[in-house]
This record gives C-alpha cells, structure tokens and sequence, in this order.
C-alpha cells in the first residue's frame, strides 16, 4: 500500500467551535486515499491539556496481574506497526437532520484518515495478564471538563471510553501521525486508535488504561455517545454506539458546482464502515429516481475508506440533485431517511449534492 500524501490543496480547516477547537475538514480534504497534511479534522470536548512528553506516563491496572507504569520511551521500545485508519466523529451530518440536534452542527467533514504509529493495545495487556473475569477495557484521557449538553455532568469529569476487551485488543496506542510526532490537537503525545469504531473511542492525551470486570458506567457511555434501543416485551435502554455505520460521500463534483451539459464528467468519493468493508456503491442523477453502480478506485481495507467513481455526462441543463448510497459486505445499506432513534448521532442517510448543468 502507498504511503505517498496526495498533493497538498488549496483550502483549511472550518471552525465549529473555537473554545475548545473543533475544526472540519473541507470536503475536498477527503477525496484522496490520505486526508492531506493539516486538513484532518480535529474534535475536542474539553481544553486540550498540556503535558509535558518527558515526564508522561501511561498507568495501566484493573483486572490484571500486574500494573504497568510505562513512559513514551518505553513505549516506543516496544514493535511498533503503522496502520492506515478511517476516523468518523459520531456526529458527522449533524447540520444536515430534519430535527434540531444538539451539538456541533457538523456537515461532511468530520471525517478523516491518517496513517497512525504506535503499538496495539493488546501487546501491553498480555504483558499485564489479563483476569480470567475481565471483560472491558477503560480508556482515560488527561483532559478534564464539565459537560452541559445533553444534560449536565455534575462537576468536572474526565473523558473517557470504554471498549469489550476483543475490541481493546486491536487498538492502536498511537504517538506518530502520517510519519511525525502526534500533534497536541490530534491527542499527543499518546492517544487510542480504534479501527472501525466512532471517533469517540479513540480517546486522545490517553493517560489511564484500567481493564474491568463489567460494562462501565460513566457519562461518555450512557449518557452521551448512547442511543435509544427497544427490544420486544423491554423498557427503552440506552446503549453506546460503537462501530461506524455503512456511509458514501461525495466529494467531487462540490455543491453548486456548475457542469456543462453533454460534457464528460466524473462524480468522486469516499464510502467507509466500522464492519465489514465497503462493498457496492451507487449514484444517482435525478434525486434518487435511478441509480447507477460506480466502480471502485482502490480495494477494500478493514477500518479504510475505499475510493469509488462514476463517469457521467449530463445530457439536461438545469439543477441536479446527485445522491450516493453504499453497502457494506455485511449487508448493510445506507437507510434513505435518518433515524429519529439515532438522536444527533450515526448519521447515515444520503446526503444530495445539488449542482447547476448549463448550456456550453
């Protein structure tokens, strides 16, 4: 697999909010297999803290045999893999629900990939000894805050995820991105990768490691990053949200972009999922009417967007509503609306990209 960046473009970042930074990433950031240098998204929920990289520990304890004090030097002792990862914040097309959500009001670019250094998870909690009772694996971050929304938190709390232990066992303990040292905005000098799942879990400034003998219980897991879920004869529960959901985005043509009718042209994009990989994608022209399968531009990857392309000519001047839906190799397809059960999260429903055809 390539390593190579695609060449650097000419656009930034977008504030969302400035206090603490959450920034998106342009739409045309995403349409290569690397986000570019400086336009991956960034998502913080508290201020991002300050830790000095000579005096960081990593603690790791809980349910095992013995606890581990480890310092960045003795982490990159340890074989180290680079993987080539897809983050998707769990409220990526928040701008775009038919209902007021609260949170950052995020369009498509809250997405990203980066090739990401470091050393799995796994390795550390073999090293530790893992009980025979454990079943889950706390993530701690060194930034600390109070949350007002969905409801308030109560006084200052961590942030902070919890993973099943076969999940906590592939992540990444990152401290290198794309080839440099982790940025203090990305989660430096050390944060958790997770293949597959909402950004969320990929807890940033990581600084506790704590493996448990139950589901926790803390804000980030049931209060926030939490859905609603009926089942047959039960009370409404809430659960956390966990692997992305299937999603296809286009990138090229941009919105409002205008296209001369009967010329050649090419609509451009990105799907991805936390399970399974992406498997078919199609587009359509006229609003959802037909839809045409594209093909892929790059092979399918566990926890990697995959590239896809459509050749068109429009033959009608006017509006055009594009829409693009994909299927995962598990089955799953994008839904045509959102779903209200889903709150401000999982945002999954095609998005339409309207551009103008005009007469040469």
């Amino acid at each position: 697999m390539s390593r190579a960046h695609p060449p650097r473009i000419a656009a930034a970042l977008i504030p969302r909010q400035a206090e603490p930074p959450n920034l998106e990433s342009p739409v045309e950031a995403l349409g290569g297999l690397l986000t570019p240098p400086g336009l991956h998204f960034v998502r913080s929920h508290f201020p991002v803290p300050s830790i000095d990289p000579r005096r960081f520990t990593l603690r790791l304890g809980g349910c095992v045999s013995q606890g581990l004090a480890l310092t960045l030097d003795d982490l990159r002792a340890l074989p180290s893999v680079t993987r080539r990862l897809t983050l998707e914040c769990a409220g990526n097309g928040r701008a775009h629900l038919p209902w007021d959500a609260a949170g950052l009001q995020w369009e498509e670019g809250a997405v990203g990939t980066a090739d990401w250094t470091g050393v799995p998870l796994g390795v550390l909690l073999d090293r530790a000894g893992v009980g025979v009772a454990a079943s889950h694996v706390l993530l701690q971050g060194a930034d600390r805050g109070e949350m007002e929304e969905p409801v308030p938190s109560g006084g200052v709390i961590p942030f902070a995820r919890s993973l099943p232990l076969p999940e906590a066992r592939n992540a990444l303990l990152a401290w290198e991105m794309n080839g440099g040292t982790l940025p203090a905005l990305h989660g430096g000098p050390l944060r958790a990768v997770v293949p597959g799942c909402y950004g969320m879990a990929s807890v940033k400034w990581l600084e506790r490691v704590e493996v448990l003998d139950r589901p926790w219980q803390g804000y980030f897991e049931t209060v926030d990053y939490a859905r609603w879920e009926e089942r047959e004869g039960l009370p409404p529960e809430r659960v956390p949200l966990g692997p992305m959901r299937i999603k296809a985005q286009i990138v090229r043509p941009a919105p409002g972009a205008v296209l001369p009718v009967g010329e050649p042209a090419r609509i451009e994009g990105a799907a991805w999922c936390g399970t399974g990989t992406p498997a078919r994608v199609e587009v359509s022209t006229d609003g959802g009417a037909t839809w045409h399968e594209a093909d892929w531009t790059t092979a399918a990857e566990p926890g990697l967007w995959r590239l896809w392309a459509l050749d068109w000519a429009p033959l009608r001047p006017g509006p055009a509503r594009l829409l693009v839906r994909a299927t995962s190799s598990e089955g799953e397809t994008q839904p045509e609306i959102p779903d209200p059960r889903r709150g401000g999260y999982e945002i999954s429903h095609p998005v339409p990209v309207v551009i103008t055809v005009a007469e040469p």
